[in-house]
């Protein structure tokens, strides 16, 4: 019996969680929603956490779900899978990965061996619990290993890798800016509303009203 390619079903899930444990999500959440900020302007660019991706039509158990994985050339949207075929058959070029202490080295060696297969050009993998970060840049056929990536500038994505004198990750803009967790975002924007209620009670205190001089 052929079973035509337009029949087969491309799963939107793989059946495992999106993390082991609260510090591998809280790293892949810092890492995705710092993309996202980075590149909200840039319609075609696309950034996802763990979202399946097919490289092939009609392979539907050939797939891997990247931890975060960008796509350029590609318009933001909702998306079950990315389905390589349905996007211009243009692979993410950058993914990164978080380590847990589920992983294992079998599955990370096929998971490399599969960015490096289906194309992407640069692969990131942080260990937060050794502190370890580690980076591939696409040299031809290969993904080959960086010898350092601290400070490592990256040639896609425009940001500047690392890890503090602490172990964490960090990623600075191309301006020089860190990327927040959400923690840090909703501390800044406490402070700059309480910044503002102090000086709205300074100004009706003047006899102003905080409306007219808005």
């Amino acid at each position: 019996m052929v079973v035509s390619k337009e029949s087969i079903i491309y799963p939107d899930s793989d059946g495992r969680p999106m993390s082991d444990n609260t510090e591998q999500f809280r790293w892949i959440v810092y890492i995705k929603e710092g993309l996202e900020w980075l590149f909200a302007d840039l319609p075609d660019v696309f950034v996802a956490g763990d979202l399946l991706w097919y490289p092939i039509e009609g392979a539907n158990k050939l797939r891997q779900a990247p931890d975060v994985l960008v796509a350029f050339g590609r318009p933001k949207g909702r998306r079950g899978s990315y389905k390589q075929w349905l996007e211009d058959n243009i692979p993410p070029q950058v993914v990164f990965e978080v380590l847990s202490p589920g992983n294992t080295l079998p599955e990370m060696t096929r998971k490399f061996q599969f960015y490096e297969r289906y194309g992407v050009e640069e692969y990131y993998l942080y260990d937060p619990d050794r502190q370890i970060l580690d980076g591939f840049v696409r040299r031809g056929d290969n993904l080959e290993g960086l010898d350092t990536v601290q400070d490592w500038l990256s040639p896609r994505l425009g940001i500047r890798l690392g890890l503090r004198p602490t172990g964490e990750l960090e990623i600075r803009r191309p301006d020089g800016v860190a990327f927040e967790s959400y923690e840090d975002l909703a501390r800044r924007a406490q402070q700059a509303e309480r910044r503002a209620e102090l000086l709205a009670e300074r100004l009706r205190a003047l006899g102003i009203d905080p409306e007219e001089v808005r």
